[in-house]
């Protein structure tokens, strides 16, 4: 299959999470205040940083999030499929309650100056993993595609290093730009 399918087929996964994060109502879920609170002081702890690291640490857990799910893209893809839907989920879902704490303007001012860059990164990356293990999947079935592996390791580590390099511009407009425009 093409990169641009995988491409579709990324985006797809993505989309079937925000549909589940819209369909979840954001008052039927409760977290509790022990998660509220670690999240709190986590979120105390990154926005301590100096700017440059903070923009450093966003990139690599970004990054590591990325390598991660596609080095364990050959078990059935499972990994990559479920990070699209749970991402997705999980955007939908804390955007319905920021529009309902906030409003639309706060959240598109918090999203896009780096979502813009950062969710085609995302797609990109995760795209690629679901290529790469589906070809090793494949190879398992398939012993003639052996010759194949190689090749779509390459190929899809490249794609792979797009992601990466379009995760630098959205770590550093998600630290520096994107609170300016929340104040």
């Amino acid at each position: 299959m093409s990169y641009k399918r995988w491409i579709l087929v990324a985006i797809v996964l993505f989309g079937v999470g925000l549909a589940l994060g819209l369909i979840i109502p954001a008052g039927s879920a409760s977290f509790p205040s022990e998660d509220i609170a670690a999240l709190s002081e986590l979120s105390d702890i990154l926005f301590s940083l100096p700017p440059p690291l903070m923009a450093i640490f966003i990139f690599v857990k970004n990054a590591l999030a990325l390598l991660l799910s596609f080095a364990l893209s050959p078990i059935l893809c499972i990994v990559p499929a479920a990070t699209l839907i749970l991402n997705g989920g999980v955007l939908a879902f804390v955007s319905t309650m920021v529009i309902q704490e906030e409003s639309l303007g706060f959240l598109l001012a918090g999203l896009l100056p780096h979502g813009i860059i950062e969710l085609p990164a995302f797609i990109i990356g995760e795209a690629a993993a679901l290529s790469f293990g589906a070809m090793v999947i494949l190879v398992l079935f398939k012993k003639k595609e052996r010759s194949q592996v190689v090749p779509s390791l390459k190929q899809n580590l490249r794609y792979l290093m797009i992601a990466f390099a379009l995760l630098i511009p959205a770590a550093i407009i998600e630290t520096f730009v994107t609170p300016l425009l929340l104040t």
